[in-house]
C-alpha cells in the first residue's frame, strides 16, 4: 500500500460530519484526515450526531475516525471540539480542557494580526430555537433521504451513470432556502464587524463558502465548512490565507483505508467505547 505525503496546514476546519448516521461519508473523512498534518484543528459542530444516534448502527470507519482524532490530541495538536445542535448534549461541559482537547461553544483567535470567530451557528436558525422538536423530526427525514439517496447512487454507478444529490436538488427548486442562507450568512457578517473580528467561520448550513460581506459598518470574510454528508468540503488556513477543501476521489489513494484496516497498527475493541459513552451522556443530560 501506498502512503501519501502528509500535506501542513496551519489550521483545518471540518462541521456537520454526522458520524453515526447513515449519511456520513467516514471512511472518505479519515482518508483526508490521514492527509494532513495540522498545527490546529477545529471541529465545527455535529461531529457525532447524538440526535439519532443508534447503537444498531456505529460502523469501523466512524470508530477510527474518532480515534483519528484522538491520536491528533495525543500527538499535541490542539483540538477544538465546538458544540454544534446534533451533539448540543454536550455543552453541559463545555469550557472543558484536557491536554491538547478543548470542548467550548465558541472560539477566538488571532490569525497573522486578524481575529478569526469560529462557531457552529445554530443560533441564528429559528427553527432550532423555537421548534426543536421539528428540527429533530426533520433531521430524522434527512437522514432517510440520505440513505435513499446512496442506494440510488450505488446503482447509477453500477450503470456508469452520474451520481445525483436528491437534497441539493430539493433545495434548488426552494427559493426559501436560498433566502434563508444569505440570511444565515449576512447575520454572521454583521455580528462578525460589530464585534471587531475579520473571520467568521461557521457550519450548521451544509454549505461551503468563502467571500467577503461588506455591511454597513465595515467588511469582513465570512467562511462555512460545509459537511461530510453530500458536499465532503473542509476549511484550511495556510501561509496566511484561507481555502475551502473539496474532496475528490481521484486524489487519494483507492484502498488506502478499508473497512477491516486496523489503522496505526492498534486494536480497535482495546479503545473507546463510543457507544457505552454517548449513552452515558444521553442518560447524564436526561
Amino acid at each position: 500500500m501506498k502512503t501519501m505525503s502528509k500535506r501542513e496546514v496551519d489550521i483545518a476546519v471540518i462541521s456537520d460530519v454526522h458520524l453515526g448516521t447513515y449519511g456520513c461519508h467516514a471512511k472518505e473523512l479519515l482518508k483526508y484526515l490521514k492527509s494532513i498534518k495540522p498545527k490546529m484543528l477545529v471541529l465545527n459542530g455535529d461531529i457525532i450526531d447524538i440526535w439519532q444516534f443508534s447503537k444498531r448502527y456505529w460502523p469501523e470507519t466512524h470508530m477510527k475516525v474518532v480515534r483519528k482524532l484522538m491520536k491528533f490530541v495525543v500527538e499535541g495538536v490542539p483540538v477544538y471540539y465546538l458544540t454544534g445542535n446534533h451533539d448540543e448534549l454536550l455543552r453541559k461541559f463545555a469550557d472543558m480542557h484536557l491536554g491538547a482537547f478543548h470542548l467550548q461553544n465558541k472560539l477566538v483567535i488571532e490569525l497573522d494580526g486578524k481575529k478569526a470567530w469560529f462557531f457552529h451557528g445554530d443560533i441564528f436558525d429559528v427553527t432550532m430555537q423555537h421548534s426543536k422538536w421539528l428540527a429533530k423530526l426533520g433531521a430524522v427525514g434527512y437522514d432517510t433521504l440520505i440513505l435513499i439517496n446512496s442506494f440510488v447512487n450505488w446503482f447509477l454507478g453500477l450503470i456508469g451513470q452520474e451520481k445525483m444529490s436528491f437534497s441539493k436538488r430539493i433545495k434548488a427548486k426552494f427559493k426559501d432556502a436560498v433566502k434563508f442562507i444569505n440570511s444565515f450568512e449576512n447575520t454572521a457578517a454583521e455580528l462578525a464587524v460589530e464585534k471587531g473580528y475579520e473571520y467568521v467561520i461557521c457550519g450548521h448550513i451544509h454549505q461551503p463558502e468563502m467571500r467577503s460581506i461588506r455591511t454597513e459598518d465595515g467588511s469582513v470574510t465570512y467562511l462555512n465548512s460545509g459537511d461530510w454528508v453530500e458536499n465532503l468540503t473542509a476549511l484550511e488556513y495556510y501561509d496566511k490565507s484561507w481555502k475551502v477543501f473539496k474532496y475528490e476521489q481521484k486524489d487519494f489513494e483507492k484502498d488506502e483505508v478499508e473497512e477491516g484496516e486496523m489503522s496505526d497498527g492498534e486494536d480497535l475493541h482495546s479503545k473507546l467505547d463510543v457507544h457505552t459513552l454517548l449513552q452515558k451522556i444521553k442518560l447524564e443530560i436526561a
